[in-house]
């Protein structure tokens, strides 16, 4: 009995064993179930372990496929990697909240999973698949996300002269895997320029939106607060 005690208060506090729930992040009347709920706030977690799954999978089919292709494979679990040391116990949410909202909530939960999961792993599925099916071209795509998200990253630590969240897996391992990529696919002479500004342009448009986003959010916090 005081274990579905215990049960009720939780699910009535939206909490999870890892922690809060994202569904105070919609409006009221709009509640998502608490299943959606739950992957909306621990999806970073399933993304670690899909990683390795990911890279467990490469020996099946790398011996058939050329080295550019094969690290434009390894953008992806190595992004999802680098997520975890980003998005572990909502550290950059909440690094993003009190850096530029002052503890006031302009980047959300449910946000957060939106950019990294239809906007990191979709997006990056989308530039393997067509990168394997039509032109290793569309694998800039991935490629420089991937790169200008460590840009992003570093400037950032340069700027404000302090760690922020996914700076170290950007150097470890998104300059090197992104580097070597983009050398691949440069080197192997069948890239024209115009995929170079495809997958630059992509890259930038989507860290903008976010940029955005997180703007109007903050200019609408000040807004209420004065």
């Amino acid at each position: 009995m005081v274990i579905l005690t215990d049960c009720r208060k939780a699910v009535l506090r939206h909490e999870s064993p890892v922690g809060p729930l994202a569904l105070d992040d919609l409006p009221r009347g709009n509640k998502m179930p608490l299943m959606i709920a739950r992957l909306v706030s621990n999806w970073v977690y399933g993304g670690f372990l899909a990683a390795f799954l990911l890279l467990g999978l490469l020996p099946a089919f790398g011996q058939s496929c050329d080295l550019a292709l094969i690290l434009v494979y390894l953008q992806l679990p190595v992004y999802m990697i680098h997520q975890l040391e980003e998005h572990d116990d909502d550290r950059f949410r909440r690094f993003i909240n009190q850096l530029l909202g002052r503890g006031g909530d302009v980047l959300s939960k449910t946000a957060v999973f939106v950019i990294n999961v239809p906007g990191v792993w979709g997006v990056n599925l989308l530039s393997i698949l067509l990168a394997f099916g039509l032109d290793i071209g569309f694998g800039l795509i991935g490629v420089y996300l991937t790169l200008i998200n460590a840009v992003v990253h570093v400037a950032q630590a340069i700027r404000l002269r302090r760690y922020n969240p996914g700076l170290i897996t950007a150097l470890l391992l998104f300059l090197p895997v992104g580097g070597s990529a983009l050398w691949a696919i440069t080197a192997a002479g069948r890239v024209a320029p115009g995929y170079h500004l495809m997958g630059l342009g992509s890259a930038l448009a989507i860290h903008l939106a976010i940029v955005a986003w997180v703007g109007v959010n903050v200019f609408k916090l000040r807004a209420d607060r004065s």
